[in-house]
């Protein structure tokens, strides 16, 4: 126990530590507008990606100048497997393939590649995914409440008429009343989805199942059909709402978190990194970050485990969710 005249002066330095959360989440307010005038710069060179990805535009023979060791050594391998096919391209005359538009599937490769998006993506939704052009990140307007919107674009198709699906997250850069002192910079509080105008027949986040009921009285069968939820990526348009009134369950809560995880894994990674996510390079790199950090958290339990033999076996339970 402290006493009473230097917990007096503990109280003092609380007030003055939120305070300087008030001050941080001004910080990151202005992060925010920091952010909304970049995206402006960028735009341009993503709206350029996107031409070149749809097969718009041609880049030119400066544009597509790239050297890297790694291609280096594909070249090798490429050489290789030529000079063994050269036989069997003697044998038969093959057609040669049509210069594809473009980079085709761009966006498909990337959803495939990432685990975090593969594990939403059903083969049902891998056609549609194809007519994916472009992934782009809008900011909220100044005055506006902070928030950020996923905006997918498609070209026309034979799966719904929407040219655009969209997907806002709102969030909040202050301190908790009830509790300022957990505050740790913006966060996202929710996530509102958009109607998805499908095609009839096309709607693949829902299935048709037929099932015989039978009738108690006279006996006779009949077979109905309806309709049931269907896993899909395009569930992720219409997302569990957080209610500030009533408690949600555990599901739905960590159904929620996923959702805000892959909003801001989008906005932070996929949109800026695409190419790179595309190649693989991107990965490479999650990958290792992910081994450095696995190797430092095991560093830490074998330090525990040297401090107290007895405790072997037992773990702690509180797990650190902030990325």
């Amino acid at each position: 126990m402290l006493p009473k005249a230097v917990k007096r002066r503990v109280h003092a330095l609380k007030r003055l530590q939120v305070q300087c959360a008030n001050i941080e989440a001004k910080f990151y307010e202005e992060v925010h507008e920091l952010e909304r005038k970049y995206a402006a710069l960028y735009q341009p060179l993503f709206e350029k990606r996107r031409d070149v990805v749809t097969g718009t535009v041609e880049p030119t023979d400066e544009e597509c100048e790239w050297h890297s060791d790694r291609e280096e050594e594909e070249e090798l391998a490429e050489e290789v497997k030529e000079k063994a096919a050269i036989e069997d391209a003697k044998k038969e005359e093959a057609t040669p393939e049509e210069d594809p538009k473009g980079i085709p599937e761009f966006w498909l490769t990337i959803f495939k590649s990432v685990d975090m998006l593969s594990d939403m993506l059903q083969e049902h939704d891998e056609p549609i995914l194809k007519h994916l052009k472009d992934i782009q990140v809008k900011f909220s307007e100044p005055g506006q409440p902070m928030s950020f919107t996923l905006e997918f674009h498609f070209e026309p198709n034979g799966y719904f008429n929407n040219a655009v699906l969209t997907k806002v997250y709102k969030m909040k850069s202050e301190p908790d009343a009830s509790d300022p002192f957990s505050f740790e910079g913006p966060e996202i509080i929710d996530c509102e989805g958009c109607q998805i105008d499908w095609h009839k027949g096309k709607d693949v986040t829902v299935k048709t199942i037929k099932k015989k009921q039978k009738h108690k009285g006279r006996g006779t069968v009949r077979t109905v059909t309806k309709q049931v939820p269907n896993d899909s990526f395009f569930n992720f348009f219409n997302p569990v709402k957080a209610s500030p009134d009533e408690e949600m369950d555990e599901d739905s809560e960590f159904t929620l978190a996923t959702d805000f995880e892959i909003g801001h894994f989008f906005r932070e990674r996929i949109v800026p990194r695409a190419v790179l996510y595309f190649t693989g390079e991107a990965l490479e790199d999650d990958e290792s970050f992910e081994e450095e950090e696995l190797e430092e958290g095991d560093e830490e339990e074998q330090d525990e485990e040297g401090d107290d033999d007895d405790d072997e076996g037992d773990f702690d339970p509180k797990v650190s969710m902030n990325t």
